[in-house]
């Protein structure tokens, strides 16, 4: 690659994230309630991955969208230092820029009050695909949607098609997902997933999809519907990574402290897309992520600290072979 000429289009969200931890219900029964710090970070999606992606020495380009706002402006700001192409995101006028307030449990697990008007879920597919005609794209190895149903304005009908121009292309192609929103099941969603070489759903989001409870048969249920790779993330157990012809159940990194969940599916899922590229087999790139998404639950907010590619490869050691 010449530089400046991203390997990976990533596809989908970038907000702002103010996370709170940790928090509990007294939090709502109290007049005035200290943090020990507040503070804005990025957060999305498709901002994490390529965030993680850039991370880890690999060159990333975001096509998303954002309001022509403050926060907007910020979002950018913290993309373009983290090193993400930002040429290919798109600025609305009179639209509110995203800002998701991210209540952390003491478990580390999370949940989001969002904005229903924002732009999180204005990006659509007259968005896209103008954007994935500019020719700083034009040598990617790799297109990720960042997350299925994320966006109203980028139905499966939509989504099917982006896969088609992105296959069109060459690119392989992978998407991460959220949960189904109006009760999707795989006879609504199998067109679209058909086209994906990788899939990256967590357990819960996989079963709601499939039906199937059970990691391996919602796995085959997956591989029947036409994906070609199917990474299911299993949380502080691993990853069940499934194809045609390989099964592997890849364990989490030992002896980590969850403080944030906040971006780590996004997380193993750029990491697993970074080794791809460097050519690893899959189990390796079941590893691999396992051991970056160890490190960002560490810490509080999806792109938080100061990681890097050594420190993942210093994760992976521990990891049992």
């Amino acid at each position: 690659m010449r530089a400046g000429e991203p390997e990976v289009i990533v596809i989908g969200g970038a907000v702002a994230d103010i996370p709170l931890a940790p928090v509990n219900r007294a939090v709502f029964e109290a007049g005035s309630w200290p943090m020990e710090r507040i503070a804005m970070r990025t957060g999305g999606d498709a901002a994490n991955e390529a965030v993680t992606l850039c991370r880890l020495g690999h060159s990333a380009a975001l096509v998303s969208k954002l309001g022509a706002d403050a926060a907007g402006d910020f979002v950018l700001g913290e993309l373009r230092r983290a090193g993400v192409d930002t040429g290919c995101v798109k600025r609305e006028a009179g639209l509110d820029t995203s800002i998701n307030i991210v209540l952390v449990r003491e478990d580390g697990e999370r949940g989001f009050i969002t904005s229903r008007s924002g732009s999180l879920r204005r990006l659509s597919l007259a968005d896209i695909l103008p954007a994935l005609s500019a020719p700083r794209l034009s040598r990617a190895k790799i297109a990720c949607l960042a997350s299925l149903f994320v966006s109203p304005a980028l139905d499966l009908s939509d989504t099917a098609s982006l896969f088609d121009a992105l296959r069109a292309r060459g690119l392989l192609l992978c998407a991460d997902t959220t949960r189904r929103k109006n009760g999707e099941t795989l006879r609504e969603a199998g067109a679209a997933l058909s086209r994906l070489d990788y899939f990256f759903p967590n357990l819960e989001e996989a079963a709601l999809l499939t039906g199937r409870d059970d990691a391996d048969a919602a796995a085959d249920a997956l591989l029947d519907a036409g994906v070609g790779h199917v990474a299911i993330k299993l949380g502080g157990r691993g990853c069940l990574l499934k194809s045609a012809r390989e099964r592997h159940l890849v364990p989490a990194c030992p002896g980590v402290r969850c403080l944030d969940t906040t971006g780590a599916g996004d997380t193993f899922a750029a990491t697993f897309i970074a080794a791809l590229l460097e050519g690893r087999c899959l189990r390796d790139c079941g590893r691999y992520a396992n051991a970056a998404a160890s490190l960002c639950v560490e810490r509080l907010g999806a792109t938080e600290g100061a990681w890097r590619r050594g420190d993942v490869l210093s994760r992976l050691a521990r990891i049992p072979e």
